[in-house]
């Protein structure tokens, strides 16, 4: 499955559009985590913890959008677009969507 941020793939031409396939995840975010990234937030660096948790988030929100594609029968997904936003009371939650256009090239 080739997945681009782009409208095409450059060289290939699009055979077919299958329609906009997405995926969405949402996180919580322990309370530990959230203290030590704000003690590392105040004395410097990086946070560890939570980039962690957006790049399973990601990874977990992309894979369900090329698994939605490829029932469709596309072999590519183009125009990517990653969100991410804060849910829940306080903003305890993290919410990952992905969308773009199932494709065959």
């Amino acid at each position: 499955m080739i997945l681009s941020t782009t409208p095409t793939i450059e060289g290939r031409a699009i055979l077919e559009y299958k329609g906009v396939v997405t995926g969405e995840t949402i996180i919580g975010a322990n309370a530990f985590r959230d203290f030590f990234a704000g003690i590392r937030d105040i004395v410097g660096g990086r946070a560890g913890g939570y980039e962690k948790v957006l790049r399973e988030a990601k990874d977990t929100s992309m894979q369900e959008m090329v698994e939605r594609a490829q029932q469709l029968g596309a072999n590519a997904v183009v125009g990517i677009d990653i969100d991410y936003e804060t849910i829940g009371s306080n903003g305890s939650m993290l919410m990952v969507a992905t969308s773009g256009t199932a494709i065959v090239i």
